[in-house]
Formats: structure tokens, C-alpha cells, sequence
């Protein structure tokens, strides 16, 4: 099998825009963050699907710190690339932003990172192509989300072993 051509950040940027409704919120008029989540999950999917040119399945979502409130009638603007491959993962990080469509003013809410694993048809996974980096900013968040990938894996390894343990302390 002949490997994979690099495929340039730019390819994978995806930018998702949604009207919140009364429906997205609590009855303080602010968006729920689990509606937030759904959308960053959605763009970031949508961002390594065009990256991986597979189906991709989300495996872990990094903590999601809501900087500022989304209200009713605000504008969200979601915009997800690529930031990070490996071999079948990738990570996409989405930057999420909330514009008063009557003034224009926007205010950055939160920035996520999702993990991603490209699959077949049968749902088993297959390798993505290299991430080609074209500049000192997509290097920079290159290294930054292999360092998050990192911490990551060493979490499962902790978490896989604490299960194991109690799989072995149990009656």
C-alpha cells in the first residue's frame, strides 16, 4: 500500500454558524454548554472526516472551559481544523465564538480540543494521512497537541490500570 499524501491544515477547516434559540437554553436565557458541546463535536468531526476521508468515531473530548455566556439570539460561530495527527487519530481543535448579529460584536467563548479515530465501513480503525504544516503557528499547535496527546495516552494507561485493579479486588 502506497503511503498517504500530507494534506495541508487548510483542507480540514471547517467553520459551523448556528442561531441560538430558546430551545438551546436554560430559563436564565443562556445557552446550555451541553448544546456547545454537541456543535464543537459535530465541526470537529466534520474537520477530520474531510482531513482522514473516512468515517470518524469521537474518543475523547478535552476539558471545555466556558469563558463567556452564550444568550438567546446570539450567533455561534464554530471553526475546527486539524491540529494534530497520529497513526489512525487525530485531534481537531475548534474555536468557539459568540456574535450579537445586531451589533456584529463577537467574543470568543472557549476553545476545545476532540480526539478523533478515522474507521472503515466495520468500524475498525485505518491510518489518516500526515498533516502537512505550512506555518511557525500551525508548527506551534502542532507540538502543543502532540504534547496534550501525550498527557492523554498516560491518562488511559493510569485509568486502564485502575480498572484493572479493581477488576482484581472485586468479589
Amino acid at each position: 500500500m502506497a503511503p498517504l499524501q500530507p494534506k495541508p491544515v487548510s483542507a480540514s477547516r471547517t467553520t459551523l454558524a448556528q442561531l441560538m434559540q430558546p430551545q438551546h437554553a436554560n430559563n436564565l436565557g443562556t445557552v446550555h454548554g451541553g448544546v456547545i458541546m454537541k456543535l464543537v463535536d459535530e465541526v470537529g468531526a466534520i474537520a477530520c472526516v474531510r482531513h482522514a476521508g473516512h468515517r470518524v468515531v469521537t474518543v475523547a473530548i478535552d476539558q471545555m472551559m466556558f469563558q463567556q455566556p452564550i444568550r438567546i439570539g446570539y450567533l455561534v460561530i464554530l471553526t475546527a481544523e486539524v491540529s494534530y495527527v497520529g497513526r489512525t487519530s487525530m485531534e481537531a481543535e475548534v474555536r468557539v465564538v459568540a456574535e450579537n448579529p445586531l451589533t456584529g460584536e463577537q467574543v470568543h467563548t472557549n476553545t476545545a480540543y476532540v480526539v478523533y479515530v478515522a474507521v472503515d465501513e466495520h468500524g475498525k480503525p485505518v491510518p489518516v494521512p500526515p498533516l502537512l504544516l505550512e506555518t511557525d503557528a500551525q508548527r506551534r499547535r502542532f507540538e502543543q497537541a502532540r504534547a496534550r496527546q501525550a498527557f492523554r495516552l498516560q491518562q488511559r494507561e493510569q485509568a486502564r490500570q485502575a480498572y484493572a485493579a479493581d477488576q482484581e479486588a472485586a468479589p
